[in-house]
């Protein structure tokens, strides 16, 4: 088992104000999609926002909400804050904006995460995906670090970590679509998706 952890900090410019992890897909939020996928492979979860109350509103209370120990330190702010309380020595890392976030493709992770590893990464379409990755716990102080001394930027982290790549080819062999680090950014890429999704509904009902 795993710890689950959801970065939902941000003032969501790209999306006029709105909340990406309250976003719908089929009549369902992102951030109940994310709870329900990562309940298959973790123990606990707990997300991570700069804006705790709506979210204390929207979820029960086995899940944790918690705020960031150094505001304004961005999404690493947020990955400290959630490593140093999770209770499992391994912890699945996932953006709020991700609509299709896999406890395959994070149970994949896992079982690469060998000993000595600080984390393991998906390696889609040429690059890391560091917000779909498995790490360890210990990370929280690496990162805590980096905070304070104003250095809190993925590739920057990615230098500090020992850390592996998981290619694409491994998901695709075990039937996983890579769309599972695909995120919502801007509005743009929400009316794709719901137009993408709307399509395969169509198809759906069509027999195709």
């Amino acid at each position: 088992m795993m710890s689950g952890l959801i970065l939902a900090g941000g003032r969501n410019r790209g999306m006029n104000g709105v909340h990406k992890a309250f976003l719908v897909l089929d009549h369902v939020t992102f951030i109940e999609r994310q709870i329900s996928e990562m309940r298959k492979c973790c123990s606990d979860i707990t997300i991570v926002t700069n804006d705790p109350m709506p979210f204390l509103k929207a979820v029960d209370r086995a899940v944790r909400v918690i705020t960031d120990y150094f505001p304004g330190g961005g999404a690493l702010s947020g990955m400290h804050a959630g490593l140093t309380l999770a209770k499992q020595t391994n912890v699945w890392v996932a953006d709020c904006g991700m609509p299709f976030i896999s406890a395959k493709a994070a149970k994949l992770l896992l079982d690469s995460k060998k000993e000595g590893l600080d984390a393991v990464i998906p390696w889609i379409e040429e690059r890391a995906h560091p917000l779909h990755g498995v790490y360890d716990r210990s990370c929280a102080a690496v990162i805590g670090s980096m905070v304070e001394q104003g250095k809190a930027s993925f590739p920057a982290l990615l230098e500090q970590l020992s850390w592996v790549k998981l290619p694409e080819s491994v998901f695709e062999e075990k039937g996983i679509d890579s769309r599972f680090v695909k995120a919502i950014k801007t509005k743009e890429d929400y009316e794709a998706l719901l137009a993408w999704h709307e399509s395969l509904k169509m198809n759906y009902m069509n027999g195709m």
